[in-house]
């Protein structure tokens, strides 16, 4: 049979081997167990031990108070618990280590050698970085709506901004938030995964992610800063916050949604020229 190179490294194949890593198992373990956790503290800790009101947008609401309503409630804190630092470290961990430690291990250069073309190679791991970071996204409203219906019940969603949308309205507005989410998260993606091209180290190229993440947050906290924080990719994170309007405003949506996906397709596209021009020696 003849050498075909868009047969080499098959993503079946790759999926496979990294969906059986501890740090995949890891992963998820603690997306999946932080909605249980959570719903404990709630249900049977001390009540008004929540820490007071959570600022959100231009209002401050009481989150803890509105998660106990019943599990689209949950759900929806469950959300905004998970968009600033939980998801961004698991969608950095997965791109950010997923040539890396190919580096690390010294199998990189092996499997350039076998042969798969470098395109070749970088397109089946983004492919399955990707695929992963989706499972993890979609993980997060999936079991907080689980274990929010089995420790609240089933009850309509109610918004802070005043709004009450049945179970299935409400499931509609929490998908569009769930793909929004993913989006955004497309900017910690790409960074991780050009980080993880430009070293042999992944814990430094999904540590230098999440941290620049973290200082972009700050640097948005700061109001000082105007009409600069627009340009900060996080700036955007909680525009998914207008599904819950009854009349749902798309602008920031749309705007968030654009420019995350642009930056994040520029990463991905420094990854691929600097990983053509990289001299591979482990």
């Amino acid at each position: 049979m003849s050498y075909q190179a868009q047969k080499t490294l098959p993503y079946r194949v790759e999926l496979y081997r990294q969906l059986k890593r501890k740090r995949t198992a890891f992963a998820y373990s603690f997306v999946l167990s932080l909605p249980i956790l959570v719903a404990i503290a709630v249900k049977f800790g001390p009540s008004g031990n929540s820490g007071g009101p959570t600022r959100l947008g231009s209002g401050t609401i009481d989150l803890i108070g509105l998660a106990t309503i019943g599990a689209a409630n949950f759900t929806v804190t469950m959300l905004y618990f998970s968009t600033p630092f939980l998801l961004v470290t698991v969608i950095a961990l997965f791109n950010g280590d997923t040539v890396a430690s190919e580096a690390s291990w010294s199998t990189l250069r092996y499997l350039l050698a076998s042969p798969v073309p470098r395109t070749r190679l970088l397109i089946q791991k983004m492919k399955v970085s990707l695929t992963l970071s989706l499972i993890a996204v979609i993980l997060v409203p999936l079991s907080a709506w689980i274990v929010g219906m089995i420790a609240f019940g089933l009850k309509p969603l109610q918004t802070p901004l005043g709004a009450t949308f049945e179970n299935s309205v409400a499931l509609s507005r929490i998908g569009i938030m769930t793909v929004y989410l993913a989006i955004t998260l497309l900017f910690v993606a790409g960074l991780a995964f050009y980080l993880s091209v430009r070293t042999d180290a992944p814990l430094g190229a999904v540590g230098v992610a999440v941290g620049i993440s973290i200082l972009l947050n700050i640097l948005d906290a700061i109001t000082a800063l105007g009409s600069i924080r627009d340009w900060l990719p996080v700036h955007y994170s909680f525009s998914w916050f207008d599904a819950l309007s009854i009349t749902i405003d798309w602008s920031q949506m749309i705007r968030g949604a654009s420019y995350c996906a642009m930056t994040g397709i520029i990463m991905y596209a420094l990854a691929f020229i600097r990983f053509a021009k990289k001299d591979v020696t482990s």
